[in-house]
């Protein structure tokens, strides 16, 4: 099994940027005719978390996702940090082989 770490360019900064979990999402409800003390408490799953930070990276992460989806699993290690997860080395090349074609310098992924 090999992984990578996710890297993004900050579209504010430009500085590359890897989304992480510092608390995991609690949902709760409203209801219309009395109050509802239940709550839930997750993380988001890999893909998730890398699709709400469209807007917030210099690329169009739904395409990463695509892309990343396509040989390999995006995953959350510890709940925690964003990775890709692919089955050998020559999957995770292949990745990292059409993530610079497509995306330039705009992403990176590290060998975790």
């Amino acid at each position: 099994m090999k992984r990578a770490r996710i890297w993004l360019r900050c579209a504010i900064m430009f500085d590359p940027v890897s989304p992480v979990i510092v608390q995991p999402a609690v949902i709760g409800w409203d209801a219309k005719f009395r109050d509802i003390d239940l709550t839930i408490e997750r993380p988001l799953r890999g893909h998730e978390l890398l699709r709400r930070m469209k807007g917030w990276a210099t690329i169009d992460v739904h395409q990463v996702a695509d892309i990343l989806e396509s040989r390999g699993r995006i995953k959350l290690l510890d709940d925690r940090e964003l990775v890709v997860e692919c089955e050998t080395e020559e999957d995770l090349d292949f990745l990292r082989a059409k993530c610079q074609e497509r995306f330039g310098d705009q992403i990176d992924l590290d060998d975790y």
